[in-house]
């Protein structure tokens, strides 16, 4: 298990990043805003690659411009969190492609499933696709499956 307090923890190729909830997430409801677990995802498929491979910075600098993009995203918002809720963002690689990554996300309250978010992440460089660096595939493929 690779462990970092502020950035969750990877075990068995799951990233695990627990996000509390703040006054900020929610709207006039009181329940976290839709786009809010946008960001909370955002935070999870982040931390799981610097996991990886290390800073996004370097990994941008040592590729010659690499950069990662969501091209796509498919949500399933099932049940709300509100202020105050610690939720754990679950995120692990379902598939690689040549230039992409397919993750699949949960956004959990203990043991409650309260969404979950398949993404396509494309690595592009001078805003062309380009193939995924040998190491981060070796690293995604060393175990590409989800929560049991």
């Amino acid at each position: 298990m690779t462990t970092n307090s502020i950035g969750g923890a990877l075990s068995d190729g799951i990233h695990r990043l627990p996000v509390r909830v703040y006054y900020e997430d929610t709207d006039f409801s009181g329940f976290v805003y839709h786009a809010s677990y946008l960001r909370f995802m955002e935070r999870g498929r982040t931390e799981l690659l610097r996991s990886l491979a290390g800073d996004q910075s370097d990994l941008h600098r040592d590729a010659r411009g690499l950069v990662f993009v969501v091209r796509k995203m498919t949500l399933d918002f099932l049940k709300p969190a509100r202020m105050d809720d610690l939720l754990d963002v679950l995120t692990w690689s379902s598939e690689l492609k040549g230039a992409s990554m397919h993750l699949a996300q949960e956004v959990r309250r203990g043991d409650e499933l309260l969404m979950r978010a398949d993404v396509v992440v494309a690595c592009v460089r001078d805003g062309r696709a380009i193939r995924l660096p040998d190491s981060l595939r070796h690293s995604l493929t060393r175990s590409s499956s989800g929560p049991g």
